[in-house]
């Protein structure tokens, strides 16, 4: 990713409530080059969704190491909603990992990827005939919903003369954790029937949150579960605690800390509001978090399993692999979307904006914003030779919506911004570019490069 171009320093960007991101390397080789940021907009257009699957594989190498420190065979599926790009697939397969998906369109694009059958969980929450059809021919396991589902993929295992392989998603006691709409209860699994078309090959569990004690607390019915079964005669050998794996995006734990204070102090009405309207946000990812990744793994296994004991020895000790589903802990520090600048004008109130080239759907995840502050490149010409002025606004998007509104914490500009400079927003290839994306006003989806070694080429998704 080196060029012989001269590096120049992005210019500062910061919420007027400060939240700095982590870069990795390669991002910042990127954002130094104006002319290959440029050349990337040109030729796809606004905004382009940067890719490198590079750091995929240290992140499940962290995984994987962890689980081996505690003798548990653990295997990584990554989650492909995460990010819909063919590169991350290959990636994953070309480092023995597995994919998790959730569509016919994901399951046949993994197939057709080389991932072999075994490699894959299908964890839809509504499955088509169409889709269980081609998971079991094909031999995929499939993450049983309900006891009804089971009844019904073993209808289509008959006629198709075949086995499929199944986990029943089990829902732990609400009782004991949040509720979830995933799975059934445990006693109803308990008196269920297999019948000779279903090999029941392990145990699913999905969880909100990323609690590590919370997933201790689950596999204790997940082990029961697949204790049952196995007296049924049934092979299972792997309990998947789906629901991700927690990473941590800001470079300081202080700013978090002061931005979780000075939202809450805007919520109250005691702070001055540094948000869209003042936008309570009060739907966030926990950008801050420890332990993250392999540390959190580690201190899952090395904790306590109601009536097991520790967790890695239970699950050593029974002869049960760890399957783990991470999108977004995978894709960490994998993705930087481009954005050029519109305009700048102001609101008929005087408030200033900020106008970029692409839509609020393409950098939106399910919560209310991304709370990372993002970097500005000097594309429209070099500092000395452009009139910038400096600025603090709110940066809006390409919809016809009053409230359209790309990030809704205000942002300072302290060495300004011009018309034509490009706005870069961080390690965003895990949920944030294609889980709400839309065409709506016919305006196109974003493109998707990656980098492939030698350079930065389309994403085979764009033309699937």
């Amino acid at each position: 990713m080196t060029t012989t171009t001269t590096p120049v320093e992005p210019l500062p960007v910061h919420g007027t409530v400060p939240l700095r991101a982590r870069w990795e390397r390669w991002m910042r080789d990127l954002v130094e080059n104006p002319q290959r940021v440029s050349a990337l907009t040109s030729r796809f257009g606004s905004p382009v969704n940067v890719l490198n699957p590079a750091p995929l594989r240290h992140n499940a190498q962290e995984l994987l190491d962890a689980g081996a420190s505690h003798g548990v065979e653990t295997q990584v599926f990554f989650a492909r909603k995460a990010n819909k790009a063919l590169c991350f697939v290959d990636a994953a397969r070309d480092a023995g990992l597995g994919v998790d998906v959730a569509s016919e369109n994901e399951l046949r694009q993994v197939l057709d990827r080389g991932v072999a059958p075994e490699r894959i969980i299908l964890s839809a929450a509504i499955k088509t005939d169409g889709l269980l059809h081609l998971a079991v021919s094909r031999g995929v396991t499939i993450s049983c919903d309900s006891r009804a589902e089971s009844h019904h993929i073993a209808a289509i295992a008959r006629d198709l003369n075949t086995t499929a392989h199944v986990a029943p998603r089990l829902a732990p006691d609400p009782n004991s954790l949040p509720p979830t709409r995933f799975g059934e209860r445990l006693p109803a699994w308990r008196q269920s029937e297999w019948p000779q078309e279903l090999r029941v090959v392990g145990v699913h569990v999905h969880l909100h949150g990323y609690s590590e004690a919370d997933r201790r607390t689950a596999l204790a019915e997940a082990i029961s579960l697949v204790e049952h079964v196995r007296t049924l005669g049934q092979p299972a050998g792997f309990i998947d605690i789906g629901g991700g794996v927690p990473m941590s995006y800001l470079e300081s734990r202080e700013q978090w800390e002061n931005y979780l204070e000075r939202i809450a102090s805007q919520r109250a009405g005691t702070g001055e509001p540094f948000t869209w309207k003042s936008d309570p946000l009060s739907n966030t990812y926990p950008f801050w978090q420890e332990p993250t990744r392999g540390q959190w793994l580690d201190q899952l296994l090395s904790g306590e399993v109601p009536g097991y004991g520790a967790a890695g020895t239970a699950l050593r000790e029974r002869d049960i692999a760890l399957h783990l589903e991470p999108g977004r802990s995978l894709l960490d520090g994998c993705g930087v979307i481009l954005a050029e600048v519109s305009f700048l004008k102001e609101r008929s109130d005087g408030l200033p904006l900020i106008g970029v080239a692409m839509n609020r759907t393409q950098c939106r995840t399910a919560a209310d914003d991304i709370l990372l502050d993002p970097l500005l490149v000097p594309t429209a010409g070099p500092v000395k030779d452009i009139s910038r002025e400096p600025r603090t606004g709110f940066v809006v998007g390409a919809y016809c919506i009053e409230d359209e509104v790309i990030l809704r914490r205000e942002l300072d500009f302290p060495d300004g911004i011009a018309v034509g400079d490009t706005l870069a927003i961080p390690n965003t290839a895990g949920y944030f570019m294609h889980i709400l994306e839309s065409a709506s006003h016919q305006i196109p989806l974003a493109r998707n490069v990656y980098f492939d070694g030698g350079d930065w080429v389309p994403d085979d998704i764009d033309v699937v």
